[in-house]
């Protein structure tokens, strides 16, 4: 990885973080900088290192730079609510992953996906791609129909609620770097069960997300248990199978954070649900739900596949993974209501970023 790639997503992803706290300086009824928050994390930094870890190149390659610039012009773009290019620029950034899935994993028509055969982690890497390209073209269409057409109404489905999407095919590739860095499964009901947690996984957020519009209680309740118990056998299948290294603590973090994230999305359902609840109590559940999901599991993951040809780092692992569960679970949630707190958290983060992304590594031709 060049120092210009690092420098750059060191800043994108502190300038994230930043922006999660800016109703500190910025009335969001003036300007919302939640949106800028999410799209700089998932599909900016998170989208272009997608194309890099695909194409698997020293440098970050002509498809990644142009993905890189038309995600930065659709963030800034949607933040400021200048909706026309927001029509066309996700087009042309699916056309550009659409084109590099093909490229370097098989079909126009994503058939490798229903093959036995084919390793669970190609095919989670495959549902990552595939999953960005979807939720790329259907954002131009819910743009569309939100602003201009008002074709249909779904009171749950608000344009920044269905930006959340774009991190989806993050936790994808997180999955994928984390059945890559398995042992090869010696018995048929290994490879059985991680089969089963593929289309879990995959099908499940799916239905989650559509049960979460319909607002129905049960059937959001149920899946996110599912959910839970099959990150649970991942994390039981990565213990048992996980290759010995560096990567592994950090993997296995991430997972941590992500089972963290299943309970506290668990108890915010039944908490919305209920008599009890109220939006204004139940928000720092929220926010620590929301930090934990992108900061936690997700850059847990794409710091890996970021540096996937560097490890091992020259990094102390556990003080370093210690920073990162501090500033998340505990800085970023307190800063999100406490100004001096967020400056406390967005310099801590950033110690953590510099650390995995300035470690010194061996370059792996």
């Amino acid at each position: 990885m060049s120092l210009r790639f690092k420098l750059l997503l060191l800043l994108l992803l502190t300038t994230a973080l930043a922006c999660g706290f800016m109703h500190h300086i910025v009335p969001p009824q003036v300007l919302n900088f939640e949106r800028l928050h999410i799209f700089l994390f998932n599909l900016c930094v998170g989208g272009t290192l997608l194309i890099y870890f695909t194409e698997g190149q020293k440098r970050l390659s002509t498809h990644g730079k142009l993905y890189c610039l038309g995600s930065l012009l659709f963030a800034l773009t949607a933040f400021l609510e200048w909706y026309p290019p927001t029509l066309f620029l996700p087009l042309g950034l699916a056309v550009i992953t659409e084109r590099v899935r093909v490229l370097h994993l098989g079909h126009c028509i994503p058939v490798e996906m229903l093959r036995s055969s084919e390793p669970v982690a190609k095919k989670f890497h495959q549902a990552a791609l595939l999953c960005l390209s979807l939720a790329l073209i259907i954002s131009s269409l819910v743009i569309l129909n939100a602003i201009y057409l008002h074709y249909f109404t779904i009171p749950k489905l608000t344009l920044d609620t269905f930006f959340l999407g774009f991190s989806f095919p993050l936790s994808l590739i997180s999955m994928s770097v984390i059945f890559s860095l398995m042992q090869k499964a010696r018995t048929s009901f290994a490879r059985t069960l991680k089969e089963i947690s593929f289309w879990i996984i995959n099908l499940g957020v799916i239905i989650f997300f559509i049960f979460i519009l319909a607002g129905l209680f049960i059937p959001q309740v149920i899946i996110a248990s599912t959910l839970f118990i099959t990150v649970g056998l991942v994390f039981f299948l990565y213990i048992s199978l996980g290759i010995p290294s560096q990567q592994k603590n950090f993997l296995l973090s991430g997972i941590l954070f992500l089972l963290c994230t299943s309970i506290t999305g668990i108890i915010y359902i039944l908490l919305e649900f209920s008599p009890l609840y109220n939006p204004e109590n139940s928000l720092p559940l929220l926010r620590m739900h929301a930090f934990m999901a992108l900061y936690g599991w997700n850059l847990s993951g794409l710091a890996v596949a970021a540096r996937h040809r560097e490890f091992p780092l020259q990094l102390q692992t556990k003080p370093t993974i210690a920073l990162h569960w501090i500033t998340v679970v505990i800085l970023c949630p307190l800063g999100y209501f406490f100004a001096p707190v967020a400056i406390v958290a967005v310099l801590a983060y950033s110690v953590f970023l510099y650390q995995l992304l300035f470690g010194i590594g061996e370059e792996i031709s």
